[in-house]
Order: C-alpha cells, then structure tokens, then sequence
C-alpha cells in the first residue's frame, strides 16, 4: 500500500515542483539544475560510495557487525538512483542520503523498526558444527587405476 502511494505521489510532486521552479526561473535554468544535480550526485556517490566499501572491508577485517557499513553503502546507492532520477523532490532526497548524519538517524529508525524473525544462509545448506580442533574437512574423489590402452603407440607419442 505504501509503494503504490509512493509510486503515486512522487511523480505528482516531482511535477508540481517543475511547474512552480519553471515558472519562476525559466526552462533554460530548471533544466541546468535538474542535470547539475544529477552530475554533482553521481561524483559524490562515487566518494561516498568508496568511502563505504572502505568501511565495510575494515568491518570484515575487524570483525565487527558489518550490519552499519551495509546499510551505508545501500544508502549511497538509493541515493543515487534518486539523484539520477529527474526531479527537485528526488534531489533533496538523495542529497539528504548522502550526508553521514541523515544516513545514521536513517539507520537507527531501521534498527528500533525492522526485525529480523529468520535467518538463513541460502538454499539447502545447513549451519556447521561448532569447530573442532581435532577433525579435518576436505573433500575427496576416487581415483580410478589407468586403463590399458587398445592400441600400439604411434610415433608421435613416448611411452
């Protein structure tokens, strides 16, 4: 329901805000900033982009909740999208994305209101045992013995 009022009231708004800043600057300007917009959005989700896979890698490495550098780094591609969108209302949006603070109260609104009922790894597979020190996991395969070969050596082959 929420989508749909969205995918409703977006494009009406979006219009509302051409027609008000076209009639009050001109078309030459409204469109000078709709493409500003896109371009600066595209040059600062690359910064912030790669300041969050940054992040992300130290988590890993740290090994830490990787949860926060996540929803950062799908934050800064939301708000990309929405820079890349035409539009004033997308615009501030996704400017708004892209600022640390908006992202981090964003995150905190996530976490208190989002929850997690299952988890799992993917399909068919099973959590491994607790790790044991005394057992070894590997794979293996059977190597059948060398058949006989049915023919003499030609000369182009050693034996």
């Amino acid at each position: 329901m929420w989508l749909l009022l969205a995918f409703i009231a977006v494009p009406m708004i979006e219009i509302a805000l051409f027609i008000q800043v076209g009639g009050l600057i001109g078309l030459g300007w409204t469109l000078l900033i709709v493409l500003g917009t896109a371009i600066l959005g595209t040059y600062l989700m690359r910064a912030q982009g790669a300041m969050a896979l940054n992040n992300l890698k130290r988590s890993f490495s740290e090994m830490r909740d990787p949860s926060e550098p996540l929803a950062d780094a799908a934050m800064i591609l939301v708000a990309g999208v929405l820079l890349l969108t035409p539009g004033f209302f997308t615009d501030a949006l996704g400017l708004a994305l892209l600022t640390p603070p908006a992202r981090h109260a964003a995150f905190r609104w996530l976490r208190r209101n989002v929850k997690v009922t299952s988890f799992s790894s993917g399909p068919g597979q099973r959590p491994r045992p607790p790790f044991r020190d005394d057992v070894i996991d590997g794979t293996y395969h059977e190597v059948e013995p060398p058949k006989r070969p049915t023919h003499h050596p030609s000369g182009w082959t050693r034996h």
